[in-house]
């Protein structure tokens, strides 16, 4: 798993269609014939992006559903945080204070 979230940034920080875009206007004012190199270049961006949007987790979750779990798992944070101070009021762990 560790493995593929390396691949799984790289592939998020570059999701900006603007440079695309940019390139096909200058063809175009260019009057190029490099335009449909770069449309072709723009459309296979939209698909992987379209890709990695179904591949994202919760997206076949309903709303309600998405914020039953939202409300379940703040829930749980605030329970465990409780926990925490209530550990930590117990005095059992104190932190030897460097010289």
């Amino acid at each position: 798993m560790a493995v593929s979230q390396p691949t799984q940034e790289k592939e998020s920080e570059d999701c900006s269609l603007l440079p695309l875009v940019h390139d096909i206007i200058k063809c175009m004012d260019k009057d190029s014939q490099d335009v449909h190199q770069e449309l072709a270049k723009l459309k296979v961006k939209i698909q992987e992006a379209r890709e990695q949007i179904s591949n994202m987790p919760g997206v076949d979750s309903s709303p309600l559903e998405q914020q039953q779990q939202l409300a379940t798992l703040r829930e749980q944070v605030r329970t465990k945080n409780q926990l925490l101070q209530k550990y930590k009021s117990l005095c059992m762990f104190d932190v030897p204070k460097a010289s």
